[in-house]
């Protein structure tokens, strides 16, 4: 495949990615106790189906143990992990959110170590650039190649289906605000550091392009009329998508972060809603190879620390790239395998992969086309059964 990656010099990979054997499980249950291992040779990338469908909904701040596992208050996840796919050692990329968003899309966290605006330049004096002092601050609007133009270059759809986004194409960086209030609705329900579309230039400054990101009645309309795009981007607003806000009049107990526990259950309640409107749509009932990926963004704060934090491509030393802590994702198909756990090393970057060589991409973004530290598609995760 051609590779739109730098060259680089080898270098040891992180302790995630240079596991000598990878173990794929099948498993009835997700319990340590009750899971059947099986361990094979270190495998070569296996063949990605065509799929006519890639939708990837993405949670916010819950490392893997909160999530998975019998004594988890997230039934509808664990539900979908046991009787679908589980990528078991999945790793984001970086803390905070934002550079996660963006390597979804790029391949790469393009420098973004914070949850700066899209807008916001070295330097920059801006209530939502408040990192730009930092040395090391990016320009945050880019011009990189991403997922969408591959995309587009081969007549293939997408949308950005954001919760609570004000209007179609919106360039707001958090909606509602203090200054811009909604009567009973809590503040920054939409966050754009959520939405790595955004930060590039081709999105903003095509009117086109940025119709292309809609809010969840656009997202429901689509699903009742079989009008979803090959791919789709899920993102719930910060009540729905496990973040949560700070405690405040407007801001229902569920959604505050120091309910923990509620704002958790409350998150898997809506993904799950949104995987099950997904499998009455049409895109899920055809003979064609569908994929509905849940994922998070990074692991919750308490988690940030240990020595596991990344893979595949990552760089202990980069603060942009060292890593997001271990997360849940599962991947859950219409032809695929059930009852799957696999314990590959995966990221962000390895779903991008996955992704591009889903629909024929041919080729690799950034960090998605670093086979030598260990970015492989999700292969066994995405197999078809005919």
């Amino acid at each position: 495949r051609r590779s739109t990656a730098p060259a680089r010099l080898p270098r040891a990979p992180h302790l995630a990615c240079a596991v000598a054997a990878h173990a794929f499980v099948v498993a009835a249950g997700l319990a340590a106790s009750a899971v059947a291992a099986a361990t094979t040779p270190v495998r070569s990338e296996g063949a990605i189906p065509r799929y006519t469908h890639v939708f990837v909904i993405v949670a916010e701040n819950k490392g893997y143990d909160l999530i998975i596992g019998p004594h988890t208050v997230a039934p509808n996840i664990n539900r979908l992990a046991q009787q679908y796919g589980l990528a078991s050692q999945f790793f984001a990329e970086v803390h905070p959110s934002e550079g996660n968003y963006i390597a979804m899309l790029a391949g790469d966290t393009l420098g973004v170590h914070d949850d700066d605006a899209y807008y916001c330049k070295p330097g920059t004096r801006d209530t939502w650039c408040t990192k730009s002092q930092r040395p090391d601050y990016v320009d945050h609007t880019f011009v990189s190649r991403s997922l969408m133009d591959q995309l587009q270059a081969r007549g293939l759809t997408w949308k950005a289906y954001m919760e609570s986004l004000p209007e179609p194409g919106s360039l707001v960086v958090r909606w509602p605000t203090a200054d811009k209030p909604v009567p009973g609705v809590p503040e920054q329900l939409y966050a754009a550091k959520h939405n790595g579309f955004v930060n590039f230039r081709t999105v903003q400054q095509d009117p086109a392009r940025a119709a292309k990101i809609v809010d969840f009645d656009a997202l429901y309309r689509d699903l009742a009329n079989d009008a979803m795009p090959s791919y789709a981007h899920i993102v719930p607003n910060q009540c729905n998508d496990m973040h949560g806000r700070d405690a405040g009049p407007t801001v229902p107990a569920d959604c505050r972060k120091t309910n923990r526990e509620e704002l958790i259950a409350r998150g898997d309640r809506v993904i799950g809603e949104l995987v099950a409107r997904i499998m009455t749509s049409g895109p899920w009932r055809s003979t064609d190879n569908t994929a509905i990926v849940i994922t998070f963004d990074e692991n919750d704060k308490e988690e940030r620390r240990g020595p596991d934090q990344g893979c595949c491509g990552n760089d202990p030393g980069s603060a942009a790239n060292s890593g997001g802590g271990r997360i849940p994702t599962v991947v859950i198909t219409n032809h695929g395998p059930r009852n799957l756990v696999d314990a590959t090393p995966y990221n962000h970057y390895s779903l991008l992969r996955t992704t591009e060589a889903a629909f024929g991409i041919d080729e690799y973004l950034g960090h998605a086309a670093d086979e030598r530290g260990g970015v492989l598609t999700m292969a066994p995760l995405f197999a078809v059964r005919r």
